[in-house]
């Protein structure tokens, strides 16, 4: 089988975190991108979930929005434990 190589670019910061994780369970960087993208092949499909990070989510966004628009017009704001915990 003929080999061929992948570049990606990521931030160094990224790059030193997972080879630091990756190291502590026996893979480096290269083996452990050769395990994504054979389990992408036998999955057809991505193997891991991706999740949105709820704090870029539309009603939180609108949320935000409103308070911001909200402070500028010299109002107070205030949210109650319920509303914050709606937005988790």
């Amino acid at each position: 089988m003929s080999m061929s190589t992948v570049t990606v670019r990521v931030d160094e910061d990224t790059k030193t975190s997972a080879a630091a994780v990756l190291a502590d369970i026996g893979l480096d960087v290269s083996t452990a991108v050769r395990v994504f993208l054979r389990q992408v092949v036998l999955r057809g499909q991505m193997p891991v979930e991706l999740l949105q990070d709820p704090f870029y989510g539309q009603s939180n966004q609108a949320a935000l929005k409103a308070s911001l628009a909200q402070l500028e017009s010299g109002q107070t704001v205030t949210h109650t434990i319920d509303e914050l915990q709606a937005f988790e």
